[in-house]
């Protein structure tokens, strides 16, 4: 690192976004991840639309109960 670093010619606020919405990553196990991508592979569908119709089943079964 520098000892000093000028930022005369800074932008404040360049990157500052308020309304973005942020994609965060979710890891899951290996077995978990074997088992989407095996039925995601066998749907001819991608992974990631899977998990999210998953989800939403499971939203809708615990709205269905509460």
């Amino acid at each position: 690192m520098k000892p000093e670093y000028d930022f005369s010619n800074a932008e404040q606020g360049k990157f500052y976004h308020p309304n973005i919405t942020f994609h965060y990553p979710i890891y899951l196990e290996p077995d978990v991840d074997n088992f989407l991508h095996k039925i995601a592979e066998e749907k001819n569908i991608d992974v990631q639309i899977l998990v999210n119709e998953l989800l939403r089943n499971n939203i809708r079964i615990i709205q269905s109960v509460q």
